[in-house]
């Protein structure tokens, strides 16, 4: 199995990653101002278990065939721009709903799943994973589909821990603009849309 100085050095370096605020953090802090703390929270959950998604496919290898196949990468890629464009878009026109008092609160269930499926179609964590995590494993320790397990799940709950950290910091931002429905629904589309441009530009180098 890997080794105690090994895994060390790896939760160190990966910790310093998920500190970096990325897409995944834009994306859990305009829930935490927009919708609260819970919201925040739900959708670090939830991208965290996209990211068990992510270690299960680079443990499978799915992740380096995905990598490599140009059809297979756009399709999750597009489908993923496609999907952040339609939150961006469902954001915008909520504003018009919340003028007219004939919003309510989206449920958390809703918000959990929107994180799983914002992180499971972003291709730059397949890229990450697959540039990473295998400077980390050593073939002859052993099965080299648990150490990526393992590795997968140290990032994941440093990953959890930062995100949660986001989420709760960025409520306290989130009370002084939440009466402002329409500052909100204009940022939160505005940021989505952006993510959706992002993913657009991206490429299959890591």
């Amino acid at each position: 199995m890997i080794s105690p100085s090994t895994l060390l050095i790896f939760a160190l370096a990966s910790l310093a990653l998920v500190l970096i605020p990325g897409p995944n953090h834009i994306y859990i802090i305009t829930r935490a101002v927009s919708q609260g703390r819970a919201a925040g929270v739900a959708s670090a959950f939830g991208v965290e278990v996209g990211t068990m998604v992510h270690i299960a496919a680079a443990a499978a290898g799915l992740s380096y065939v995905i990598a490599q196949s140009a059809t297979l990468f756009n399709v999750i890629k597009w489908a993923g721009v496609a999907y952040l464009v339609y939150l961006g878009v469902r954001a915008l026109t909520r504003r018009q709903e919340l003028a007219a008092g004939q919003a309510v609160p989206q449920p958390l269930r809703s918000v959990f799943l929107e994180g799983v499926v914002v992180n499971v179609l972003n291709p730059k964590v397949i890229l990450f994973f697959l540039a990473f995590l295998p400077q980390f494993v050593d073939p002859e320790a052993g099965a080299v589909p648990l150490q990526i397990a393992v590795l997968g799940g140290t990032l994941l709950l440093l990953g959890l821990l930062s995100d949660l950290i986001y989420a709760l910091s960025a409520d306290a931002l989130g009370r002084r603009l939440r009466a402002r429905s329409g500052v909100l629904g204009n940022l939160s589309g505005v940021v989505y849309l952006g993510l959706g441009v992002a993913t657009a530009l991206s490429g299959r180098s890591t």
